[in-house]
């Protein structure tokens, strides 16, 4: 059975002027347990629309979306139960919480369901810190982050409630080269080691050549 199905999907928007711009235009996805996949695509080509629908954050206006075997597009599911528990996100612009540390940015999504931390969740934020080899910056504070560093705190704050499918959008957008690389390899290292499912968007072709598949977004559709 496929993590992930996509049955047609579609997605349009009015512009400023009213007109009908259709951004996916029937997308078809098979994603397997533990792939790694990155779709690749022009700025404006409907990548970020395509990935917020897979984290239930959009709804598409026609399709059917399947996730471990549950059909999303259905309107019977909860959907911010499936986002919470299921899926991770990895944005572009990181969105750590300047307040907290590095640690607690990495357990805040936790606190969605609980008023404090159980002592398995702090060690698998240790491990995951381990694993990004951010864990000497455990008490240290976003605004003294590289963009690396925050970049490895966001991967892990995706990781902690150990998702189904990780999502990541342009996740090295915003790197400088060496960086670019070096979260690329995160990601397909964790892919290895951990066996997360993981989709990512980028434009890259550097990033994108870490990933098992590349599949390209064009015209509205995967080809």
């Amino acid at each position: 059975m496929a993590l992930i199905e996509l049955v047609a999907i579609q997605k349009s928007f009015h512009d400023g002027d009213n007109r009908l711009n259709h951004v996916l235009r029937g997308v078809n996805l098979h994603v397997e347990q533990g792939d790694f996949v990155a779709i690749k695509g022009a700025s404006g080509s409907g990548k970020t629309t395509l990935l917020s629908i897979l984290g239930t954050l959009l709804p598409p206006d026609s399709g059917r979306y399947f996730l471990n075997g549950q059909e999303i597009t259905n309107g019977l599911v909860n959907l911010a139960s499936v986002r919470n528990r299921q899926i991770g996100f990895v944005f572009q612009d990181h969105r750590l919480l300047a307040p907290y540390t590095v640690k607690e940015n990495i357990l805040l999504p936790l606190l969605a369901d609980a008023t404090q931390v159980e002592a398995a969740a702090e060690a698998r934020a240790e491990e995951l810190m381990r694993l990004t080899r951010i864990e000497r910056l455990a008490n240290a504070y976003p605004a003294t982050l590289s963009g690396g560093e925050a970049s490895r705190v966001a991967v892990c704050r995706a990781l902690i409630r150990q998702p189904l499918l990780l999502l990541a959008d342009e996740p090295t957008g915003q790197l400088d080269r060496e960086n670019a690389q070096n979260i690329a390899s995160l990601f397909k290292e964790l892919n290895q080691t951990l066996g997360t499912t993981i989709l990512m968007v980028t434009h890259s072709d550097e990033t994108s050549a870490y990933a098992k598949r590349i599949l390209n977004l064009i015209g509205g559709v995967i080809q």
